[in-house]
């Protein structure tokens, strides 16, 4: 996982959080999110997302060798 998609999706993640910190989202949508936002920060810091692996997508840059 390349650096600008962790960084996208951590700030998305603080965006869910803090709508729902301001009570703009609520209920069952409130939930889900929220459980969408926990694995985005799981997977920023691990810098892996198993869908990823399996549709073969990387965000990395290319190494040049």
């Amino acid at each position: 996982m390349g650096t600008a998609d962790r960084l996208i999706r951590i700030l998305i993640a603080v965006l869910i959080a803090g709508l729902y910190g301001f009570n703009v989202i609520g209920g069952t949508l409130a939930i889900v999110l929220m459980i969408v936002s926990g694995v985005f920060i799981l997977t920023s810091f691990i810098s892996y997302c198993p869908l990823y692996s399996l549709f073969t997508i990387s965000t990395r840059k290319k190494e040049n060798s």
